[in-house]
């Protein structure tokens, strides 16, 4: 027969095996002094080496109570520090000294959570690139409002990527097997909207040979994704609206209503409040639509993320190539009004152009101020003003070099990983410029 067990929380256990050592405690010094007393004895002597006997065992009670807890604690977090996922972000030993051990642990935890977070990223949306602190956030909004049948409202700027989070809401919910209809509401004319949402009759209007489904009768049971949702026009917003309420709708041309069981999900790269202000949107289909909004960061605000986006689309180039780690730098202090799709259409541009199977700063095609910008910000004064753009580009590289370094607190690996170079790569620049990393080492103290 299979035992019962109960396990009691710590935060009981340990309060009451303090509150009992203190009631002995008590009582056994009292009784002592009775007794001494009651024997016309002084007690003072008896009751000092009674207290330190007693002070001796609570010390070792509570060594052995803490001991028994922080061992595995102090065992987890030796074994986290020795993982390549966390040894990488780790930071020398005499910072480490410098701190307490409970903030230590507190350290390693926090980076335990990152690590996690990233790899909940990777499981359930593979195709979302992205492992900054704000797009985690955003995934996890998506985890949690995916398994539900809740209404969504994507905000945010063009190229973010909403249809692919949209497709990822679908993925993770409880109709991913069930049809995902995408509707863009700018791509379809005024004209053939509603007949392209909800359908037709025969003979509905001039060309209707046929009855037709509409897009709403094609994903009953699924999920229709409603893109760019703030230029549908006024006239349809009220029949959008009464199949949000009423689950219900008429072809163009019929007579007959139809039920239909959908999931809304509608995206806009528009701000919705202040065209309702201005009338150009319907606010009771704003409300029916805004039951879970959430919004998604443009890409200058992730710049950590351009170095993960780069190797991803650099694997779908139309060649086999890599980016230099000035070229990589330029992308880093750009601005990206297109967002994700205008660095997607410009490592495809710059693969393209590219010689010898890496991608350079001037196959990037950026714009020219951004171009000086760096320059200037990176060339000593040392160089003359007419000196070469090769001059100044060896000289860019040679001071992101040894900034990484500097960041890095001399440790080649890390300063690579910063630049987004192979470790080998930067032992020969740094032999080419003549760097000395004792210097750059030294340079963070």
């Amino acid at each position: 027969m299979k035992q019962a067990h109960f396990y009691i929380s710590l935060y009981i256990i340990i309060p009451v095996i303090c509150t009992g050592f203190a009631i002995f405690s008590s009582i056994v010094t009292f009784r002592l002094t009775e007794y001494w007393l009651n024997r016309g004895s002084d007690s003072g002597c008896p009751v000092f080496w009674m207290t330190i006997i007693i002070g001796g065992i609570a010390y070792a009670s509570g060594l052995a109570l803490v001991r028994f807890i922080l061992k595995p604690v102090e065992k987890f977090v030796k074994e986290a520090k020795q993982l390549p996922a966390l040894s990488s972000t780790e930071t020398n030993k005499n910072r480490d000294r410098s701190v307490g051990e409970l903030e230590q642990f507190a350290r390693v935890f926090n980076q335990v959570t990152t690590v996690l977070s990233r790899v909940d990223a990777r499981q359930f949306f593979p195709e979302i690139v992205g492992e900054s602190k704000v797009m985690r956030g955003v995934l996890s909004q998506i985890m949690k409002v995916s398994p539900t049948d809740s209404t969504v409202l994507l905000f945010g700027e063009s190229g973010t990527g909403k249809e692919l989070v949209a497709t990822s809401i679908c993925e993770q919910s409880l109709r991913k097997d069930k049809p995902f209809i995408k509707l863009n509401c700018v791509a379809i004319p005024e004209g053939l909207l509603e007949s392209e949402f909800f359908g037709h009759e025969k003979g509905a209007f001039t060309g209707a040979t046929t009855r037709k489904p509409g897009k709403f009768e094609i994903a009953n049971g699924g999920t229709i994704f409603l893109d760019e949702i703030g230029d549908m026009p006024l006239n349809v917003q009220a029949k959008i609206l009464r199949v949000l309420q009423e689950r219900e709708f008429h072809r163009v041309g019929g007579i007959i209503p139809i039920k239909v069981d959908v999931r809304f999900i509608a995206a806009t790269n528009k701000n919705l409040e202040n065209m309702v202000k201005d009338g150009q949107f319907r606010d009771d289909l704003y409300y029916r639509l805004n039951v879970f909004s959430l919004s998604l960061p443009p890409l200058r605000e992730r710049i950590e993320d351009i170095s993960l986006l780069v190797d991803h689309f650099l694997k779908y180039a139309p060649k086999p190539v890599q980016i230099s780690s000035i070229a990589l730098q330029l992308l880093l202090g750009y601005s990206w009004p297109g967002n994700i799709r205008e660095l997607k259409n410009t490592i495809e541009r710059a693969a393209v152009l590219a010689e010898n199977g890496v991608i350079e700063s001037h196959n990037l095609l950026l714009p020219v101020e951004i171009t000086r910008q760096m320059v200037s910000r990176s060339v000593t004064p040392s160089l003359p003003e007419n000196a070469s753009i090769d001059d100044q580009l060896r000289e860019m590289e040679k001071v992101m070099i040894v900034e990484a370094l500097q960041r890095a607190g001399g440790i080649q690996v890390k300063a690579s990983k910063l630049l987004g170079i192979k470790e080998r790569s930067l032992w020969h620049r740094i032999r080419k410029y003549d760097i000395d990393v004792a210097a750059a080492k030294g340079a963070t103290k």
